[in-house]
């Protein structure tokens, strides 16, 4: 949940039900290792989608939004509130607006944000790696 000390909000919304995943930061290191732990269960999550989406209300095998939320530590919200980030618009950094950048290393493609300070800079922010 947002506290007064959050910098950084990623709302991710389910294709399905649209359903709203909220990721709230204090800082990168912390945003790019909440991204990396809902990447590593996003099977999980698109999982349990497609079981309330598809599950009866009376099937005891068919989680609830409550019990969904309560394993994620989440509130379940009615309607997405409007993103710290605009679609389109680069995060920001201590150097400005972050560069988005794709790759491919000897571990295989990758995306991510970069800090816009020069290369080499001793002040240079951790990129935001996406999966």
């Amino acid at each position: 949940m947002a506290s007064e000390t959050t910098k950084y909000q990623i709302n991710f919304k389910t294709h399905k039900d649209g359903t709203l995943i909220n990721i709230y930061a204090d800082s990168i290191k912390e945003l790019e290792t909440q991204i990396t732990d809902i990447s590593m269960i996003a099977t999980l999550i698109k999982t349990t989608e497609a079981e309330l989406y598809t599950g009866s209300p009376s099937s005891p095998s068919a989680p609830t939004v409550a019990s969904v939320a309560q394993a994620f530590n989440a509130t379940p919200v009615a309607a997405a509130p409007a993103p710290v980030v605009a679609e389109g618009q680069a995060p920001t950094c201590n150097h400005g607006n972050m560069t988005f950048r794709t790759g491919t290393s000897a571990r295989g493609p990758w995306k991510a944000w970069m800090c816009a300070a020069p290369k080499g800079a001793t002040d240079k922010c951790d990129a935001i790696f996406l999966r």
